[in-house]
């Protein structure tokens, strides 16, 4: 169960992974920027598992009510869900400005 969260997450995180890949059109592919490309995609990956991970493992469950023991255990997935969503958006925000003030074109 500790994956689940990035199970259902990774449809939308490989759409924004492709978006990231192929857009902006107007700057240069080169061969450093493939590289570049390829790990921010790699560094997003890993830390939006390990953050989701880390996450799953701290959400505190809720006390038993009348609802029975684990009611509210929804969150153990929504938490890590949002974390690692965070994580990967983050590190391709980064690497947005980083490749746009690398590869743009510079005035003549």
């Amino acid at each position: 169960m500790r994956y689940l969260a990035l199970m259902l997450l990774a449809p939308w995180l490989i759409v924004l992974g492709w978006a990231y890949w192929h857009y902006p059109k107007t700057l240069p592919r080169t061969a450093a920027r493939r590289v570049f490309d390829a790990l921010a995609l790699l560094a997003s990956v890993v830390l939006s598992i390990q953050a989701a991970l880390m996450v799953f493992d701290a959400v505190e469950l809720p006390a038993a009510d009348e609802f029975g023991p684990k009611s509210g255990a929804i969150w153990q997935q929504v938490v890590p869900a949002l974390y690692g969503y965070g994580a990967f958006v983050a590190v391709l925000a980064v690497a947005l400005l980083v490749r746009h003030v690398t590869w743009r074109r510079r005035p003549r």
